[in-house]
């Protein structure tokens, strides 16, 4: 039988369709505050929002995450499954929330754009190119532990493993944060921490490759 007649690769399909949707609605809610507060078009620095309109944004944004994360443990039967599945959801909406601001809006101009990324617990902003290869490298990622847990391989995480994950996730987040006060006084974005990006990238692949393999053999 062909890997995608298997009943569960078929899950990534109306998964696909929820993460597809959901990112037109969290565009579509852009498009209103961009409206609100940059009608000339979105660009840095920041102009201050409402204290009551930014918790409602905050806690859009923390029910965004619980949504996704709902949607990827209803389609997983278990841990790894939902794991895998909400890091796909996760990584599909991402990408395809550019997708539709694109085709809202015409922006981003380009890959190197500079965008507000998100709120919790701080200001994150990065070039729309990095939030772009985090969201395919966890699509990437979410695919292959399904694919070999599917074929019988044993796919485990030892605690060297998800420290080495948790290094390169946490110097990525630091990327997108570190410049959190900057943004948040009405300062311009510095140049993107592009070489540090990288590193935490090169990091967290260097654990999964070691987990794929290990689990191969």
């Amino acid at each position: 039988m062909a890997i995608w007649q298997n009943s569960v690769v078929r899950r990534f399909i109306p998964l696909s369709v929820f993460a597809i949707a959901f990112a037109l609605v969290e565009a579509a809610v852009v498009v209103y505050l961009r409206q609100l507060f940059y009608p000339e078009g979105f660009s840095f620095p920041l102009k201050p929002m409402e204290p009551d309109i930014l918790k409602v944004e905050m806690l859009r944004e923390a029910a965004t995450l619980v949504m996704l994360g709902a949607a990827g443990a209803m389609t997983g039967k278990n841990g790894w499954q939902k794991f895998a599945f909400f890091l796909y959801a996760f990584g599909l909406w991402d990408i395809f929330y550019y997708v539709w601001l694109k085709v809202f809006l015409g922006w981003p101009e380009s890959f190197l754009t500079p965008d507000l990324l998100f709120l919790l617990p701080v200001v994150w902003w990065g070039p729309v190119l990095a939030p772009m290869i985090v969201a395919a490298s966890l699509c990437a990622a979410a695919i292959t532990i399904v694919y070999l847990r599917e074929r019988g391989a044993r796919f485990t995480a030892r605690l060297s493993d998800v420290a080495l994950v948790s290094a390169g996730a946490a110097v990525i987040l630091y990327t997108f944060m570190i410049d959190a006060p900057l943004i948040e006084a009405g300062g311009p974005p510095p140049d993107y921490r592009w070489t540090l990006f990288f590193a935490g990238k090169v990091i967290g692949w260097a654990a999964f490759v070691r987990m794929v393999t290990r689990g191969k053999s």
